[in-house]
C-alpha cells in the first residue's frame, strides 16, 4: 500500500520510524518548512530512508495538488498535522484519510483536547484513530482506546506517557486494519459532540476565587502549554508542577490567591478551600524557578497576594 504521511514534532516521526521498520511504502512525507537555522528530525529521517520530503507553503498551491497526485497514494495517514489540508487530497486515495486525534470523540474536537480533559477535571480520556472528512474531527471512527487521567496528570504527562505511545501504535493497527479490509467507519453521535477553541493564555488566567480543584485542574491542564498564571505586582507569574494540599501544613488560612509559605518544594498558595503548593514558577520575562529562589529573586513575602 502507497502511504502519504502528513506529520511533524516527536509523534510524527516515531510513526515514520514505524512505518519504515515495517517496510511500509511510504511515497512521501509532508512537513511544514522549519524555522531557518533549525533541525527538523522527521525530515532527517526521511531523507535519510529516501522519502520525498515536501513542505508546502500552503497545501492548497495548485503545484501542490498535481505534484500530490503524481505520487498515485493509496492512503493519505495525517500524524499531528496543523496545517488545513484540501479535500481534493483528502479524497484522492481510494483508501481515504485517516487521522490520530488525543480525544474520544466526539468529544474535545479541537486542536486542544487534551488541555481541555484536564482543565474540565475529567477522569479518563483517550485518542481516536477516525477518517477524515472537511469538517473539525468530525469523519468516522475507525477506532478508539480509552486511558485514565490520573489526578496528579498534567497535560504534558497524559500526552508523552500515555496519549504518544499508545497513538503510535494505534496507528498501526488502524493501518493493518485498512490493509486487510476490515476498517470499520462509525459515524460519530453528533448528540455527544463537543468543541472547545484552542487552549492559550486567554483562557489560562487563575481565578483564586474558585474551588481548589478547578484551580488545580486548570493549572494542570496548562502545563506545558500555554501555562497557567496570575498576576503579582503587576507582572504575570506562570505555575507549573502544582500539588492540591487537602490538609495546609500548620493549618494556615489565607484569601484566595494569598501567598502562605515559601520554601525550595514551592510556593504554598491559597484558594477559596484549601491551598496548593506550586512546584515551579516563571516570572515575567524570567525562567522557572522552584519557590524559594522565585521569592528570593523577587523579594517575596508571605501575606502577599496575587491578583
Amino acid at each position: 500500500m502507497r502511504i502519504a504521511l502528513f506529520a511533524q514534532a516527536a509523534f510524527g516521526e516515531e510513526v515514520l520510524k514505524r512505518l519504515i521498520q515495517r517496510k511500509e511504502e511510504v511515497v512521501a512525507l509532508y512537513t511544514p518548512p522549519e524555522p531557518q537555522g533549525t533541525k527538523n528530525p522527521i525530515k532527517e529521517l526521511a531523507q535519510a530512508s529516501g522519502i520525498p520530503v515536501f513542505q508546502p507553503a500552503s497545501m492548497k498551491d495548485p503545484g501542490v495538488m498535481a505534484r500530490y497526485k503524481s505520487l498515485a497514494p493509496d492512503l493519505n495517514l495525517l500524524a499531528f498535522v496543523t496545517d488545513i489540508i484540501p479535500g481534493e487530497i483528502l479524497n484522492f486515495p481510494k483508501q481515504g484519510s485517516i487521522q490520530y486525534h488525543p480525544s474520544l470523540l466526539p468529544k474535545h474536537r479541537g486542536k486542544s483536547a487534551i488541555n481541555w480533559a484536564v482543565i474540565q477535571g475529567e477522569k479518563k480520556t483517550g485518542l481516536s484513530i477516525f477518517w477524515v472528512d472537511e469538517g473539525i474531527d468530525t469523519g468516522p471512527i475507525l477506532l478508539q482506546k480509552e486511558v485514565e487521567i490520573s489526578p496528579d496528570d498534567t497535560t504534558g504527562s497524559l500526552y508523552f506517557n500515555k496519549l504518544f505511545p499508545l497513538g503510535v501504535e494505534a496507528l498501526m493497527e488502524a493501518l493493518d486494519l485498512v490493509k486487510e479490509g476490515r476498517a470499520p467507519k462509525i459515524p460519530q453521535d453528533e448528540s455527544q459532540a463537543t468543541y472547545e477553541p484552542p487552549c492559550d493564555e486567554t483562557h489560562a488566567r487563575v481565578d483564586w476565587k474558585k474551588t481548589l480543584k478547578a484551580v488545580y485542574d486548570l493549572i494542570r491542564g496548562c502545563d506545558p502549554q500555554p501555562g497557567a498564571w496570575s498576576l503579582l505586582r503587576g507582572k504575570r507569574v506562570q505555575f507549573y508542577s502544582a500539588r492540591r494540599l487537602e490538609d495546609v501544613p500548620g493549618g494556615k488560612k489565607g484569601q484566595p490567591g494569598e501567598i502562605l509559605g515559601v520554601e525550595q518544594k514551592g510556593l504554598l498558595m491559597a484558594t477559596a478551600e484549601g491551598a496548593l503548593l506550586i512546584g515551579k514558577l516563571k516570572p515575567q520575562g524570567g525562567s522557572k524557578m522552584d519557590g524559594e529562589n522565585f521569592a528570593k529573586e523577587l523579594g517575596i513575602q508571605e501575606g502577599e497576594r496575587f491578583e
